[in-house]
């Protein structure tokens, strides 16, 4: 049996790095031995113009294809948003690794940060249609201290990661917006790191919320090709990486893309997740002029509550829980995962800040602080995954986490600083909650304190968030209406 191979790869920083964490992570798995070839594509060669604005297509992937078919290479390794949904004869998919991270990250100068109040214009460099109209629609909201009527503006960005960043380095642009997959892959590999890490120094960054800017489709993960006619030797090599969560959310990405048209001048951000048993599908563009919203949790049937009323406990103003401010003032080094409103009192000095939901994101935005990414209301193990991040852990330098929330939190992030605590008081709430069918949820702290106080609540329908609550309360055995947030919620009732 044939056991040395040949890796077709793009001849890039970030293509052979990532060709190279493969080819380590496969032969470590099967003994199985593999070397590269780099070859040069059409999209490697033309730099100047955004590739949707040039004739023709596959122009990452054509010579690669042509190298595989004629039995020079055994296999290639692609970025899978590369790959159109029409592959040549021949050529066979072999698997699809494991994608931890589909995200947009936002890049800027540390020291431009301050002076984003003096610009009414923020230049921001991509060459992504997608990255273009949601960047323009929504990032503005999402910096802080800008004026009232700023705005962004998108030019074009083309060549390498280390290319681009020097060119926001040489202060070409205010911010550019990167795939946060490439950076991680340079920072897993020895050498790569050291670049990126030089690179990145004088740097600060947002991970893009996926609800707000979801990625490309299948941005994140690595598709591996291969000569069908080879099948019996590379494929059960090649299987020992494949990650079947990984395919699942991509299927559903990749049907959803085609179905808006395809194509790299297609200006639709799509992610789907998988969170507990459900994919959280997140659609956001333009299409023909026409604006692209949709927001949907695929794996669970409303029909049973439909024409239900539903009563939100947090937007009530009756509410019979009192959140009591605690000080305990935040320090200079710290990474501060911050989980409600209630905490903002003790922010102070700080590394970086996160945020548990967009929400929160941007009330702290509003206040003036640079946040630098949201769990986006799916829980502590959302942003655990992210604070692992060989790429951030490099951009953030040797600095405990934090974690502000109420004096009985607990939380894998890190340490908890206490900032506030519940306090039952008096109040008028009894009808509304009886005159309900189902009660939405924030928290599991909320939720025994108000059973506790009218036991019946218990033969309610309860909805919650995918997060925290959302275990917490299946743990118990309660059933439990799944929702992304509220709006998602009353569109299904």
């Amino acid at each position: 049996m044939q056991n040395k191979f040949l890796i077709g790869t793009r001849g890039s920083l970030l293509a052979v790095t990532q060709c190279t964490l493969i080819k380590n992570e496969i032969e470590a798995k099967t003994g199985a031995k593999f070397d590269l070839l780099k070859i040069k594509t059409q999209g490697d060669q033309i730099t100047n113009k955004p590739l949707w604005q040039l004739e023709g297509k596959d122009f990452f992937t054509k010579e690669l294809d042509d190298a595989l078919l004629s039995d020079k290479i055994d296999l290639v390794v692609h970025s899978y948003k590369d790959l159109g949904s029409e592959r040549p004869e021949g050529i066979s998919l072999g698997c699809i690794t494991e994608r931890k991270y589909p995200h947009d990250i936002l890049l800027m100068k540390k020291s431009k940060i301050k002076g984003l109040g003096n610009k009414k214009e923020i230049l921001i460099g991509t060459s992504s249609p997608r990255r273009i109209v949601n960047a323009e629609r929504f990032l503005i909201d999402y910096l802080p201290n800008t004026q009232n009527d700023a705005y962004i503006k998108c030019e074009t960005l083309r060549g390498n990661v280390n290319t681009r960043i020097e060119k926001l380095l040489s202060d070409q642009y205010d911010g550019i917006i990167l795939a946060l997959a490439g950076l991680e892959r340079l920072a897993n590999k020895e050498d790569s790191k050291e670049i990126l890490k030089e690179l990145t120094k004088d740097l600060t960054f947002m991970i893009m919320p996926l609800s707000i800017f979801p990625a490309s489709a299948s941005q994140g993960a690595l598709a591996i090709e291969y000569h069908e006619s080879r099948k019996e030797k590379i494929y059960p090599i090649l299987q020992s990486v494949h990650h079947e969560q990984t395919a699942e959310e991509i299927a559903r990405e990749r049907k959803a893309f085609n179905s808006y048209g395809g194509g790299c001048h297609l200006a639709v951000g799509i992610n789907v997740k998988k969170a507990h048993d459900f994919y959280i599908h997140t659609h956001r563009g333009m299409v023909d002029d026409k604006e692209i919203e949709v927001s949907k949790l695929e794996g669970y049937n409303y029909l049973p509550f439909k024409g239900q009323k539903l009563f939100d406990i947090k937007s009530t103003k009756n509410a019979l829980i009192k959140k009591t401010p605690i000080s305990n003032k935040s320090k200079i080094n710290e990474n501060l995962f911050v989980t409600s409103s209630h905490c903002f009192h003790n922010i102070e000095s700080y590394n970086s800040i996160w945020t548990a939901g967009n929400q929160t994101m941007r009330k702290v935005i509003s206040r003036g602080h640079w946040v630098n990414g949201s769990a986006e209301g799916l829980g502590h193990h959302e942003l655990n995954n992210l604070k692992s991040s060989e790429a951030i852990k490099l951009m953030l330098g040797d600095s405990d986490w934090k974690v502000m929330t109420h004096d009985k939190g607990e939380s894998i992030i890190g340490e908890v600083i206490p900032s506030y605590k519940h306090e039952l008081v008096d109040g008028n709430l009894e009808e509304d909650l009886m005159q309900a069918d189902i009660i939405l949820w924030s928290s599991f702290i909320e939720f025994n304190h108000y059973t506790q106080l009218f036991p019946e609540l218990k033969d309610k329908q309860h909805a919650t968030g995918l997060g925290k609550t959302y275990q917490k309360l299946s743990a118990k055995g309660i059933e439990v209406i799944p929702c992304i947030n509220k709006e998602q919620l009353l569109e299904n009732l």
